[in-house]
């Protein structure tokens, strides 16, 4: 939980200075919330980091001159896993959400979020240490609607096969490409997968890849 008498400390990086100002502006009148810099890039951020500006919460974007949000993200994720980033990008396909989860990445927002909402982001991630947006929850409500208990439950009835292939959802491979490193036909991986869905109550690659992700079954 947060210091009700100490304000969380919040950093913003983007290249877009309007945004940028605009967004530092808006989070410095949030109770408990101070922004204690702002960056145009990825590689500028981290020079602060290393010089003892170290925030708690870090907004990125994705998309950023020099250093972008995801490279950030990785070197942070390694030499400094208590910042919690948060990732301003509009991408959201299941491939893009994944990589960025692997890099260390707390939580996705839109660049059009409500002020509310961001509001509600930066305490989120600092209570829980995640948060997903209204948007992106869209993917993922499915695997939080279930307890852990129902969530253990159901790992112990996966095979070594089903195990296998959930690993293998959690990297940048193609479903083609997982079929042939499992040694099976497309079709017989589209079976797999969709069968996960139903047995996991899950509904993308994001799910499958959050409930490895819970269960330890990859290390990001």
């Amino acid at each position: 939980m947060t210091n009700q008498d100490s304000p969380i400390q919040v950093a913003l990086a983007d290249d877009h200075i309007l945004l940028r100002d605009a967004l530092a502006s808006l989070i410095n009148t949030f109770d408990n919330c101070r922004v204690t810099f702002t960056a145009s890039n990825g590689q500028e951020t981290l020079e602060k980091i290393k010089n003892g500006q170290i925030p708690q919460v870090l907004i990125l974007d994705l998309n950023m001159p020099l250093l972008d949000g995801y490279d950030t993200s990785m070197w942070l994720h390694k030499h400094y896993p208590g910042i919690h980033v948060l990732m301003l990008t509009m991408y959201d396909t299941d491939l893009t959400l994944i990589r960025l989860l692997q890099a260390g990445v707390k939580g996705f927002l839109k660049k059009d979020i409500h002020p509310e909402e961001l509001k509600f982001a930066i305490r989120s991630v600092m209570e829980s240490g995640y948060y997903y947006s209204h948007h992106v929850t869209g993917k993922l409500v499915n695997l939080f609607r279930n307890t852990l208990e129902d969530l253990a439950q159901k790992k112990n009835l996966l095979n070594e096969q089903e195990l296998q292939f959930l690993k293998l959802s959690c990297s940048e491979l193609t479903y083609k490409e997982i079929a042939g490193k499992m040694q099976l036909s497309p079709r017989a991986v589209d079976a797999l997968r969709d069968q996960l869905f139903n047995r996991l109550d899950v509904k993308s690659r994001v799910g499958l890849a959050m409930y490895a992700i819970r269960h330890g079954l990859v290390s990001f």
